[in-house]
């Protein structure tokens, strides 16, 4: 993609979620061997709200909130690209929750 072919994607991104929080589910694959201590690692960021270790495609399951879409994207270009043995992320970002925190979100699907 070229820069003004970004630039318009993220004009498009952050006018559909403008300033508002953003909330998103990112997965990590890392290097197996050290999967404990860079779990550790992404778990001590102020940003991520829960963090797990997996089976399957991914290695590592955060959540993660941020007040817009320019913060996300800071933090995986900058924080998460900084951790020695991240192979690879892939980012989700929340569009409706449904439920959270062992709760119903009242309104939702109805």
């Amino acid at each position: 993609m070229n820069e003004p072919d970004k630039q318009e994607y993220e004009k498009v991104i952050s006018s559909y979620y403008g300033d508002d929080q953003v909330s998103a589910i990112i997965s990590l694959k890392v290097d197996t061997k050290d999967a404990d201590k860079i779990a550790s690692r992404v778990a001590a960021l102020d940003n991520i709200i829960d963090l797990f270790l997996v089976t399957g495609d991914t290695d590592i399951l955060a959540k993660a909130r941020f007040a817009n879409y320019g913060d996300l994207k800071n933090f995986v270009l900058s924080e998460l690209s900084g951790i020695n043995g991240i192979k690879e992320t892939k980012t989700l970002m929340i569009v409706t929750a449904f439920k959270e925190g062992g709760r119903l979100i009242s309104g939702q699907g109805e």
